[in-house]
């Protein structure tokens, strides 16, 4: 998910405008698209998601097809991660790395097909990932589709999610015959028909809980949008904004486009070490592999950084920007910066998630964060800080 937008052009709009407004929605622009931010209280919106369920519309993020003999192999040299040996109906958290090891964007690809994927990129970086994606094709028997204007995604995320959508679910082809909604694995995505309309159907989600994410026609998306709710409503699900999905992955430890992760962000400094230690193991000539090397065998020195989790102990959260310094009274030096800080709604404390030198990153570390000129005491803890049943 990127924060970036497009200057001064006017934002894009998503075919569930409409009935945002019809809710009172407050909007922002958000990746060059004018969406919801909250429809009341998003406290209440990010604590409907963790008790009950909360229903998004991510219908700006990307849609990019990727078939034809060569689309394994296309994607294997795209992206960090490896997509060959992928089972059909699962899907694949990876990242999309430039020649200098930076960060182009991180996505989900699901594979749908022998030879069919969808890649789902965040909306201020589709157009980088289309480019990217044609770009690194040439010379493999491949197509590249941009499907995001006609595609619409609704998400439905929370306890109350599987309730739902089971009541609402009249079709589910699953790899083996299997028809059951419990039988779709997390990370896992099958066609289905769902009140009455085709959609795929991903058990993924960007909130720390079980949910499912609806790939649906464009001009289904208000009706599609419409049953869900009015299914949910004795559950008490609501819909919710971007607030509450920036709190919710916060929470879940979930990285952010344009904080945790950036062009000038190594997905070693991120958190993605194992899945580049992989990738160099397992893989031959893919985009960004020698920097990737260098970056790997970086991540040895404690003068490094690191993305951490950080716990406040006092009641000032810390936004993103803020310098964490050395300990100690006299204390001059910077060891690191907030990518991203909130109140934590279900903790009841702040915390945030920080690019920290290796060498402050122990856990239980106790260092002062500079906030607006005053010093709060934050403590290093391991990511994620919310965990679904515990």
């Amino acid at each position: 998910m990127s924060e970036e937008t497009t200057g001064g052009t006017a934002p894009r709009r998503t075919p569930l405008h409409g009935v945002h407004e019809e809710l009172g929605a407050a909007f922002t622009d958000f990746g060059g698209w004018e969406m919801p931010l909250r429809y009341g209280s998003d406290v209440a919106e990010h604590r409907a998601v963790r008790t009950a369920a909360g229903l998004f519309d991510l219908s700006h993020m990307g849609e990019i097809r990727v078939s034809g003999p060569g689309a394994g192999a296309l994607l294997d040299r795209a992206l960090v991660s490896s997509f060959g040996a992928l089972a059909v109906g699962r899907a694949r958290y990876s990242i999309m790395a430039d020649a200098a090891g930076g960060i182009v964007d991180d996505l989900i690809v699901y594979r749908l097909g022998e030879q069919d994927f969808l890649a789902v990129p965040n909306a201020a970086n589709a157009e980088a990932v289309l480019r990217e994606l044609t770009v690194r094709g040439a010379g493999i028997e491949a197509e590249v589709a941009d499907e995001s204007e006609a595609t619409a995604l609704i998400a439905l995320q929370g306890p109350a999610a599987a309730g739902v959508v089971g009541r609402l679910l009249e079709e589910l082809e699953l790899p083996g015959g299997d028809s059951e909604l419990s039988g779709l694995r997390y990370y896992a995505a099958a066609p289905a028909r769902v009140a009455g309309h085709e959609v795929l159907l991903a058990r993924t989600g960007y909130t720390g809980e079980d949910g499912f994410e609806l790939y649906a026609a464009r001009e289904d998306a208000e009706a599609l949008w419409r049953a869900l709710a009015a299914a949910g409503e004795p559950d008490g699900v609501v819909p919710a904004g971007l607030a509450a999905r920036d709190s919710l992955r916060l929470e879940a430890g979930m990285p952010l486009y344009g904080h945790e992760l950036g062009p000038g962000i190594s997905p070693c400094e991120a958190g993605f070490e194992r899945m580049v230690e992989r990738a160099l193991e397992a893989k031959g000539e893919f985009v960004g592999r020698e920097a990737l090397a260098v970056a790997l065998e970086a991540a040895g020195d404690p003068s490094s950084r690191t993305l951490v989790g950080l716990r406040g102990l006092a009641r000032r959260p810390a936004r993103a920007g803020a310098e964490i310094l050395e300990p100690g009274e006299e204390s001059a030096g910077k060891v690191g910066v907030v990518t991203s800080g909130i109140p934590s709604p279900t903790l009841g404390h702040p915390i945030a998630m920080a690019l920290l030198e290796r060498r402050r990153a122990e856990p239980g570390a106790v260092l002062p964060v500079d906030i607006r000129g005053r010093s709060a005491d934050f403590e290093v803890t391991p990511l994620p800080f919310y965990r679904r049943g515990r």
